[in-house]
């Protein structure tokens, strides 16, 4: 795990946060991704600075697609993001839990 992944898994570990079970390097489809909640179907992403370049961006918007696809919802964040703005991370997060709770149980 990258260094923001792992300041990120702090919160989310052990149903830290908002009592939800993440796990982190989930395997989905094809993919791997960095955190997952089944319950929700929710998966958050850590991008590093590779996922700037031009066709990395093209691999990137195939994947959240297909993942969105299965009715999976999708969170993506940059290290920096997670590194000096954990607190409007966790918000973000926080959030979109709402809303697929809100969407799942209406």
């Amino acid at each position: 795990m990258t260094r923001a992944e792992k300041h990120l898994w702090k919160h989310l570990k052990s149903k830290k946060f908002l009592g939800y079970k993440f796990r982190r390097q989930h395997p989905l489809h094809l993919f791997i991704v960095d955190f997952y909640c089944h319950k929700l179907g929710l998966i958050i992403e850590v991008d590093g600075g590779y996922h700037n370049q031009t066709l990395q961006q093209k691999m990137d918007e195939q994947r959240t697609l297909l993942l969105k696809f299965q009715s999976l919802t999708l969170l993506r964040f940059s290290n920096e993001q997670v590194l000096l703005s954990t607190e409007t991370v966790l918000q973000q997060i926080e959030q979109k839990i709402n809303e697929v709770r809100n969407k799942k149980n209406p």
